[in-house]
C-alpha cells in the first residue's frame, strides 16, 4: 500500500497555503462597514454597555473574520485531505453532489463528506447529508449493482465517540486521518507543515487589518457618533432594523479624510 510521507505533505503544504491567505485577505479588502452593521445586533453592543467605536469596530471585524476562516480554511483542509486520500489509496475528488471524496479499499467504495469539525450542521443540514449519501449509493450502484458503498462523513478535528451511526460512519480528529491514510499518527505529523511561511503571511494579514479597522473606526465615527464622541444608537439601530432606513451613511473619502 503506498505511503503517504511528511515530504510528500509538506511539498503540498508549500505548493497551496498560500491560497488560503490569499483568500483570507481577499475577504478582509471585500469587507464593508455598513452591510456587516446590517448583520450584527446593535441591541447586544448596547446591553454590554459598549461606548467606544473601535470596540464596536473590532467585534464586527473580528466576528465576521473568525466566521470566513473557519470556512476558508475548512474547504482548504479538505484539499489536504482529498491529496493523502489519493497518495494512500489512489483516492479522488467526487463528481457526485454532496461527495466530496472517493477511494476503493477491500472492494469497498468508500464515499465521503468531509468538514472541519465534529459540531458542522444542524438537523437539516446533517438530514440532507444523509440523503446525499443514499443518492451517491444509488448512482453508484446504477452501473454495478453488486458495488459495496460504505458513507462515511469525515472531520478534520474534533472527536466522536460513537462512530457508527447506522447509515454512515462518523470519523473525527486521528480516527479520520487514519481512515483515510493508514497512518495511525498522521493527525499529528501535519501540524508541522501547516505552519510554512505562517509569521510571513499572517503580518501581511494584520496590517491590512489594522488598516481595515482604522478605516471602519473612522467611518463609524462620522456616520454613528454625535459631536460629542457619544455613539448616536438610533441611527445603529435605524439602518440595521428599521423597513425603511431614514438614515444615509455618506460616502467617506479616505485619501482627503473628508465626506463626499
Amino acid at each position: 500500500m503506498p505511503h503517504v510521507s511528511l515530504t510528500d505533505i509538506t511539498e503540498y503544504v508549500e505548493r497551496h497555503i498560500s491560497d488560503f491567505h490569499a483568500r483570507r485577505l481577499g475577504c478582509l479588502d471585500k469587507l464593508k462597514m455598513t452591510e456587516v452593521l446590517k448583520r450584527k445586533n446593535p441591541y447586544l453592543f448596547r446591553a454590554k454597555n459598549v461606548l467606544t467605536t473601535e470596540e464596536i469596530i473590532r467585534g464586527i471585524v473580528d466576528a465576521h473574520i473568525s466566521s470566513n476562516e473557519e470556512t476558508l480554511f475548512g474547504a482548504w483542509l479538505e484539499g489536504l485531505a482529498i491529496f493523502v486520500a489519493q497518495k494512500a489509496y489512489g483516492g479522488y475528488k467526487s463528481g457526485i453532489t454532496g461527495i466530496d471524496l472517493e477511494f476503493n479499499l477491500k472492494d469497498v467504495r468508500y464515499i465521503v463528506a468531509i468538514k472541519s469539525g465534529p459540531n458542522w450542521g444542524n438537523s437539516g443540514q446533517i438530514a440532507k447529508m444523509k440523503s446525499d449519501f443514499s443518492a451517491a449509493k444509488k448512482t453508484l450502484r446504477t452501473s454495478n449493482s453488486g458495488l459495496q458503498v460504505t458513507a462515511v462523513n469525515g472531520c478534520c478535528y474534533g472527536r466522536d465517540s460513537r462512530p457508527d451511526k447506522g447509515d454512515y460512519f462518523k470519523y473525527c480528529g486521528q480516527r479520520f486521518w487514519r481512515f483515510i491514510s493508514d497512518d495511525i499518527m498522521l493527525y499529528t505529523r501535519i501540524i508541522e507543515p501547516l505552519g510554512h511561511r505562517a509569521k510571513e503571511k499572517n503580518d501581511a494579514f494584520m496590517t491590512a487589518y489594522a488598516q481595515r479597522i482604522n478605516q471602519f473606526t473612522r467611518e463609524f465615527s462620522q456616520d454613528f457618533c454625535m459631536e460629542n464622541g457619544a455613539i448616536a444608537w438610533e441611527r445603529l439601530v435605524d439602518i440595521n432594523a428599521s423597513e425603511k432606513p431614514t438614515f444615509q451613511c455618506k460616502p467617506y473619502n479616505f485619501i482627503s479624510g473628508h465626506t463626499s
